[in-house]
């Protein structure tokens, strides 16, 4: 029996992603406090609760945000520690995870806010409000567009694992306060031309629940990373198709998993009557699949052993 691990370099670009990253992450954090600070100042003087309502729900992805910031600032600090045995990839996750469960929270406090404010409705300055309620959805929307760095996919439809659900996470939090900026402004808009002040609450309650769809879509993306969940079935297909495609061999134990922030772990096991030599197998399996930890184990086994 035989046994290898290889490890193939990290893209040369990884660590100017992970500053950059970082870096967008800090400036959207300050930019998002700067905001919250205005709407919450402005929203007690004009009694806008559409107004108050957004700035504290920018004070919570400001928290968010700075779990994020930190997520990054972790990863990079500690990327060559030997007591992380696969890198501190999961860190990320790890920040995403827990900023879906927060973006549900924030969702939820929404939904109630709605749910009282139909009860008893304030008296709001709509007019003196409305300035700031756009200023904030720009801001969000020009947060937005910075975070944005796309979302790389496989065939089978699941995520790849050069998304990074750090990022995306940051990214899902200016969102959300953009529709609720959107929502706002419609809120003003109807309780000043037409008297609807049932627009807040309405309007709250339809925002709670695409955040809520948004939290949820995180949250199952950055478990499957933390559980180990197989990136993508499609990826191990072509790394057992492979290895099989050598002579007589057959894999009998393969595991695929994403180690974090654009890396993949795999080990195989190989069977076969004649086994060629490691560094064969591993040629094979990094020329179909981008691999960046790779243990190999190769054993001889009977011709009945391997059908």
């Amino acid at each position: 029996m035989h046994d290898e691990v290889a490890k193939r370099p990290c893209p040369a670009h990884a660590s100017f992603s992970l500053n950059h990253h970082e870096r967008r992450a800090r400036w959207v954090m300050m930019v998002t406090a700067a905001m919250m600070v205005l709407e919450l100042v402005v929203g007690a003087w004009t009694q806008s609760l559409a107004l108050i309502a957004d700035g504290w729900h920018m004070a919570t992805h400001v928290g968010a945000l700075g779990v994020t910031a930190f997520a990054y600032w972790f990863a990079r600090t500690r990327a060559n520690a030997k007591r992380f045995s696969f890198g501190v990839g999961k860190v990320h996750a790890l920040a995403g995870y827990t900023n879906a469960v927060v973006l549900a929270l924030v969702a939820v406090m929404m939904m109630s806010e709605a749910a009282q404010r139909l009860v008893t409705p304030v008296a709001v300055q709509f007019l003196e409000a409305l300035p700031v309620a756009v200023l904030g959805l720009v801001v969000n929307l020009a947060c937005a567009w910075l975070l944005d760095v796309g979302t790389p996919h496989y065939d089978d439809g699941h995520a790849s694992p050069a998304s990074d659900l750090n990022l995306r996470s940051a990214y899902l939090h200016v969102l959300a306060d953009a529709l609720t900026s959107v929502l706002a402004i419609v809120a003003l808009l109807g309780g000043y031309y037409a008297g609807w002040t049932f627009l807040d609450s309405v309007s709250a309650l339809v925002g709670g629940i695409m955040i809520l769809v948004w939290s949820a879509g995180l949250c199952r993306e950055s478990a499957r990373q933390l559980l180990n969940i197989v990136s993508s079935t499609e990826l191990a297909n072509m790394i057992r198709q492979r290895v099989e495609a050598l002579d007589d061999a057959r894999v009998a134990d393969l595991h695929v998993w994403e180690l974090g922030h654009g890396q993949v772990g795999c080990i195989v096991s190989v069977h076969a009557t004649l086994p060629r030599p490691v560094p064969e197998y591993r040629e094979a399996i990094l020329a179909v699949a981008p691999v960046d930890h790779l243990t190999i184990e190769v054993e001889r086994c009977s011709h009945h052993d391997t059908a």
